[in-house]
């Protein structure tokens, strides 16, 4: 396996680190950077940009990605060759959950600006999500979690989800699962509808164009939210693949509760992530050029630990949190058992904030996984920035083992 790129001296270990993903933990192409104090101090990339099917991947959320994938294989496609398209620096994948803390930036820069309060009702920015009992539903409670509308009645369909006024008017009119605000529970999909249709409330712009325009450009960052046609060459197929057999380690099996609430079609677990059904094949063009927060971004490692780094501290003479917003982006809002994701979790306002379900750097980090790989966090006791992109998608959650094997490696660097 050729690992390319650079770290500074004393980042060694990542590099180790990243090479034994490979090696031991099934990575097929993936990246990773990381700054400290606005500098870049790793940038690694390596394997190929398209992913291949392992031949024992399941499971419910991949099923379709599982077929498609082997049938183009199958049938000789030219586009789809693990071999010939090698992972290139600048090859960027989509990220899954890890969309949520560029959203969650999003509503704090506004907050920040004074355009958006975050202890108001989000029925004062959007009167129709009044609703069925979510009159005092914050702005807050949408980013800690709390909104209490993680499933929809009806799930929409890819086509649906899509379409900011259909997903807009379905959230609007969903009775909550429990009062606003007096619990927590991880809005999987429905998150990216409630800080999207608050964002074009507020501004009267797509939070994808604002993204771009906000962040991204004055940024350079190679992150959408939408990705435009221009772009798509540069982004790799992605595919499930299973844990490494005996001798890879770290094939987790999990508590017998939260397997049940996997297993169970009627849990508020399984009809929080089926609020689209089907499941939308992430390799389409048109999903990948949707404005899906919650789910469908696209971005490089550098891209997303730029981004965080610029939260923290200066990039390039780009900084887009102040002081306050960091301290209110890691405030602990949410903890305990949480009602879809079953095991405890913790947010602050957009992000998750370290913890046992969700180990980052250590205590005062925050950021947010991807379901199956990708992470992006910051930490501002070291200045430490990272992100880590792939194109295998694992059972994991919140945790997976590949890029906690590089966040063990970062702490090693900083001799922690």
């Amino acid at each position: 396996m050729n690992v390319n790129g650079t770290v500074a001296e004393g980042f060694e270990p990542v590099r180790a680190a990243f090479l034994r993903n490979f090696e031991t933990l099934g990575d097929r192409g993936a990246a990773v950077a990381v700054y400290r104090d606005g500098r870049k101090v790793v940038d690694l990339w390596g394997g190929a940009k398209n992913a291949t099917v392992s031949a024992e991947a399941d499971g419910t959320a991949d099923t379709r990605d599982t077929r498609d994938t082997r049938d183009a294989r199958d049938a000789g496609d030219p586009g789809f060759s693990a071999d010939e398209a090698p992972w290139e620096h600048g090859t960027a994948q989509i990220v899954r959950s890890a969309t949520k803390g560029v959203a969650a930036a999003v509503l704090l820069l506004l907050a920040q600006r004074g355009e958006l309060d975050l202890d108001a009702p989000v029925g004062h920015y959007w009167p129709e999500f009044k609703a069925r009992g979510k009159e005092r539903a914050l702005v807050r409670h949408v980013l800690a979690h709390r909104a209490g509308v993680p499933v929809l009645d009806r799930p929409l369909t890819p086509a649906e989800a899509a379409d900011p006024d259909v997903a807009a008017a379905a959230v609007a009119a969903q009775t909550p699962a429990w009062e606003p605000g007096s619990d927590h529970g991880y809005h999987a999909q429905t998150y990216g509808w409630l800080t999207a249709e608050l964002v074009r409330r507020v501004t009267g712009r797509s939070i994808g164009t604002w993204i771009a325009e906000e962040i991204a450009g004055p940024l350079g960052l190679d992150l959408w939210v939408g990705l435009p046609d221009a772009e798509a060459g540069r982004v790799g197929r992605v595919a499930p693949i299973e844990a490494p057999a005996e001798g890879g380690g770290l094939r987790l099996r999990p508590k017998r509760a939260v397997s049940e609430a996997y297993a169970d079609p009627q849990s508020l677990t399984r009809r929080a992530f089926a609020a689209i059904t089907p499941q939308p094949d992430e390799n389409d063009p048109a999903y990948r050029a949707a404005v899906l927060p919650a789910s469908n971004g696209v971005a490089t490692a550098d891209g997303l630990a730029r981004f965080y780094a610029s939260l923290i501290g200066e990039v390039d003479g780009v900084r887009l949190f102040t002081p306050e917003s960091v301290a209110l982006a890691r405030a602990e809002q949410s903890a305990g058992p949480d009602r879809i994701l079953v095991v405890h979790t913790r947010f602050g306002l957009g992000y998750m904030l370290h913890g046992s379900a969700s180990p980052l750097l250590g205590d005062g980090s925050f950021g947010h996984p991807g379901r199956g790989g990708s992470l992006g966090f910051a930490d501002p006791g070291s200045g430490i920035a990272f992100g880590y992109v792939t194109n295998g998608f694992r059972k994991s959650v919140t945790a997976d083992p590949r890029a906690q094997a590089l966040v063990r490696a970062v702490r090693a660097a900083l001799g922690e």
